[in-house]
């Protein structure tokens, strides 16, 4: 799976240190990955919260952050749409963005 941007989680992590290392876990995991649908996603992820429009929702750091994911499965792209603390992301509309 390719991820637009990996500069956006290195910005967030440079900010908050304790998040660098699950976030590049994610990273990792999610390039690799190969998902050909939600149903297989969720297999790898049981917690990630699904919302309209293939965007996905991971709780990184137990909970403490959140990172709002839009996938394409038949083109295996990704995009980065938020990370954010749990508090920022209370703030938005996760379906809107």
């Amino acid at each position: 799976m390719r991820i637009i941007s990996r500069r956006t989680l290195r910005e967030f992590w440079e900010k908050h240190e304790n998040s660098k290392e699950q976030l590049k876990s994610w990273y990792r995991e999610t390039e690799r990955a190969s998902w050909k649908n939600i149903n297989e996603l969720k297999e790898e992820y049981p917690s990630a919260s699904i919302l309209k429009d293939n965007k996905i929702v991971f709780n990184i750091k137990g909970n403490r952050y959140r990172l709002i994911v839009k996938m394409n499965f038949e083109f295996q792209i990704s995009w980065i749409l938020f990370i954010g603390t749990h508090a920022e992301y209370d703030k938005i509309n996760a379906n809107e963005l």
